[in-house]
């Protein structure tokens, strides 16, 4: 995939949207184990990457620094006919900051008011001396639409051949 195809793709209006207003992603990477992990995590996009951000001590933090190919999977929609999810996958870069990122920050209070945005703001200030800011600029990406008619090309096929009458069912 080229950057230009990453670009139009993370371009889609819907896409950018859910970008920007999903309050967390599921992140996948491979543990110190080598085995395969999926966590729910808060997120930012900044137009173009996500940031994540997270403890020094955190154990993705050392399996991200050995292995940093990852997935992002972000899912939106409440019904099936609104069901939309962007598909990522990049590789994370990772930057010890003293004190709390702004994107820990933008994307942790995304749905709160300003009294309690500034509350949490406080309590992290007091939990975390440094942070992990870990950011993942996509490589690859799709986006699905799945009651708009966005979907992966073989569900896509699927459909084709059953409203052309498919294989006869016996």
């Amino acid at each position: 995939m080229t950057d230009h195809d990453v670009t139009a793709e993370l371009a889609q209006p819907k896409a950018r949207h859910l970008l920007e207003t999903a309050t967390l992603c599921r992140l996948a990477y491979n543990g110190a184990d080598g085995l395969p992990r999926v966590i729910p995590i808060g997120f930012l996009w900044n137009g173009s990457a996500i940031v994540v951000c997270t403890a020094t001590t955190a154990p993705k933090v050392r399996a991200l620094a050995a292995r940093p190919d990852v997935a992002i999977t972000v899912d939106g929609g409440a019904t099936p006919a609104e069901a939309q999810s962007v598909l990522i996958r990049g590789r994370a870069t990772l930057e010890t900051v003293d004190g709390i990122p702004e994107e820990y920050l933008q994307g942790t209070t995304k749905v709160m008011d300003a009294a309690a945005a500034a509350e949490f703001e406080g309590l992290v200030r007091q939990m975390y001396p440094q942070m992990v800011r870990i950011t993942i600029e996509p490589a690859w990406a799709r986006f699905f639409d799945y009651g708009g008619g966005r979907i992966p090309r073989f569900l896509a096929e699927l459909a084709e051949k059953a409203m052309a009458g498919g294989p006869e069912r016996s």
